[in-house]
C-alpha cells in the first residue's frame, strides 16, 4: 500500500485520500477511521458531522395547495407537499414566517429580486443596478465563517440557471441580486456554479494539482474515469477494511462512479442533438436530469465531508422558465400573475409540485447513506422555501418553508407549526446556526431563535 493512505496497525487517518496521477480522491467517514478503543468498546467516538443546505425556488407557490390546515403532528400533506409523503417523518411545516425586508420599504417595485437577496440576509437590498450593491452576509456564509476551516470547501453554491452580475434584471435592481442567494459580505456575492462537470472536477479533480489543464480536457475526452487513477489505492485500501467499511467504500465509489458517467453521457447527447450549437460541457439537456445532477454532486460532497455548508438555486429570481416536459408550456412567472385565474393556478401548482419531487429526490438519496446511528439526512438539515408567498400577490409574509433533517436528533420531526405572524424567517437561521456550532446573536432581522423546534 502506498506511504500516502496513512494507515496503521490502530486506525485509518481521518483525512486519508485515495491518490493516483495527479488526483486525490476524498473518502467519507469509515469505522476504521475511529481510535481502537473506541471500537472495541463498540462506541463512535466521532460524530457524524452536521451539515446545513438551502434550496430556494422563485415566484412564490400556489398557497392553498402547500399549506397544511392542522397544526402539529396530525396534519395532512397538500398537494405540492404529497412528494415529500415517505419523509413527512422528517419534516417540518411552518407557517407565518417572514421576510419584512423583501417588501418595498419605500423603494418601490422589484419584489423577486429583493425576495432572492433577502431570503438569507434578512437585510434590504439596496437598490441600484451599478457596481454599488448592499445587502448583508447570508446565513449560509455565516455558518461558512465559522465551520469551514474543518472541510476542503468551506460552503458549496449550485443552481441551474445561468445569471448575470451585472446590469439591470429587476425594476432598477442589479441582476446580482436576482441570480445569487449566497452573500460573502454585503457587497460580494458568492456565484453558483450551474455546470455539474465544473462542479465534479472542483470536487474531485480539483485536488488534482499535478494535473495539467491539458491533461485534463485528454481524460475528459477519452471518458476516462477519476477512478482509473486511484484504483491501485482503492484496491489496497479494501484489503485493510473490515466488512461494513468495504461496503461503504463499494456503494461511495459506485456513486461517484454513476455520476461521472451521467454527466459523460449528458455532454455526449448534447453534442449530439445540437451539433450546429456551441454547448456548455456538462450541462444536460433534459432540464430534471441537470437539477438531480447537482443534487447527487450536493449529497457526494456532504458524503466526503468536502463540506458541510451548501446552498441551491432551483431557478433565478423571476424565473420564467417554462416546463413542457410536464405539459406546462408557459412561462412561470407569467404564470405566477395569475389574477385568480384556476386554470393558471393549476399549472403553477404544477410546477411546484415539480419542484418538491426534486426536493424529494435529494431527501431519498441523503436518506439512502447510512451513517453511525443512521443516516445523512438524520445528521443534515435541508431548508426549502421562497421569499415570495403568492407570486401574485407579491407578499412576503406567510412564506413556503420546509426544513428537512434532524440535525443530529435536535430536532422533533413531522410536525407543521404556525407561528405568529410576521416572525422573522432570520429567527428559524439563527436556530439552525446553533445546531452546527456556528453560533450568533445578530443576523439581519432576526429577533431571537425559534420557539418549539
Amino acid at each position: 500500500m502506498s506511504d500516502h493512505l496513512h494507515v496503521s496497525a490502530t486506525r485509518l487517518n481521518r483525512r486519508t485520500v485515495l491518490k493516483g496521477l495527479g488526483t486525490a480522491l476524498a473518502l467519507p467517514l469509515f469505522d476504521a477511521m475511529l481510535p481502537m478503543r473506541a471500537r472495541a468498546a463498540g462506541a463512535a467516538a466521532v460524530v457524524p458531522p452536521r451539515r446545513m443546505a438551502f434550496i430556494y425556488v422563485p415566484n412564490g407557490v400556489h398557497m392553498p395547495d402547500w399549506s397544511p390546515e392542522k397544526d402539529g403532528a396530525d396534519f395532512d400533506l397538500p398537494a405540492t407537499l404529497a412528494p415529500l409523503a415517505a419523509h413527512k417523518d422528517k419534516m417540518l411545516v411552518f407557517s407565518n414566517l417572514a421576510q419584512d425586508k423583501a417588501r418595498a420599504n419605500g423603494d418601490g417595485p422589484g419584489d423577486h429580486a429583493r425576495a432572492l437577496a433577502t431570503f438569507l440576509t434578512g437585510c434590504q437590498a439596496h437598490k441600484t443596478n451599478g457596481a454599488n450593491i448592499h445587502v448583508g452576509v447570508s446565513v449560509d456564509q455565516v455558518a461558512a465563517q465559522q465551520v469551514g476551516h474543518r472541510t476542503r470547501f468551506a460552503s458549496l453554491e449550485l443552481g441551474v440557471d445561468r445569471g448575470a452580475q451585472s446590469g439591470n434584471c429587476d425594476s432598477g435592481y442589479s441582476c446580482a441580486y436576482s441570480s445569487n442567494v449566497s452573500w460573502r459580505s454585503p457587497t460580494q456575492p458568492v456565484p453558483k456554479e450551474i455546470d455539474p462537470r465544473a462542479v465534479f472536477e472542483r470536487l474531485f479533480g480539483g485536488a488534482a494539482r499535478n494535473e495539467t489543464a491539458a491533461a485534463r480536457a485528454t481524460r475528459q475526452k477519452q471518458k476516462l474515469s477519476i477512478l482509473d487513477f486511484v484504483r491501485e489505492d482503492a484496491n489496497s485500501l479494501q484489503r485493510q477494511l473490515g466488512g461494513a467499511d468495504q461496503r461503504k467504500l463499494d456503494e461511495y465509489l459506485t456513486a461517484v462512479r454513476e455520476v461521472e458517467q451521467r454527466i459523460n453521457r449528458s455532454e455526449t447527447a448534447a453534442a449530439r442533438e445540437l451539433p450546429k450549437f456551441e454547448q456548455p460541457d456538462g450541462i444536460p439537456k433534459e432540464h430534471e436530469e441537470h437539477m438531480r445532477l447537482m443534487c447527487d454532486l450536493l449529497v457526494l460532497a456532504f458524503q466526503a465531508d468536502l463540506t458541510r455548508v451548501s446552498t441551491f438555486m432551483f431557478a433565478n429570481a423571476g424565473s420564467n422558465r417554462s416546463y413542457p416536459f410536464i405539459g406546462v408550456p408557459d412561462g412561470h412567472h407569467n404564470l405566477s400573475h395569475h389574477g385568480g385565474d384556476a386554470k393558471k393556478q393549476a399549472k403553477i401548482s404544477k410546477i411546484n409540485q415539480f419542484h418538491t419531487r426534486q426536493l424529494a429526490y435529494l431527501i431519498d438519496k441523503m436518506r439512502s447513506v447510512k451513517e453511525e446511528d443512521g443516516t445523512m439526512l438524520d445528521h443534515s438539515m435541508v431548508a426549502y422555501g421562497s421569499g415570495i408567498g403568492d407570486g401574485n400577490a407579491h407578499n412576503h409574509d406567510k412564506l413556503p418553508i420546509l426544513l428537512m433533517g434532524g440535525a443530529g436528533g435536535t430536532l422533533r420531526t413531522g410536525r407543521h407549526i404556525n407561528y405568529e405572524k410576521e416572525t422573522p424567517l432570520n429567527n428559524l437561521w439563527l436556530s439552525m446556526l446553533d445546531r452546527i456550532d456556528a453560533h450568533t446573536d445578530h443576523l439581519g432581522d432576526a429577533t431571537g431563535r425559534l420557539e418549539d423546534l
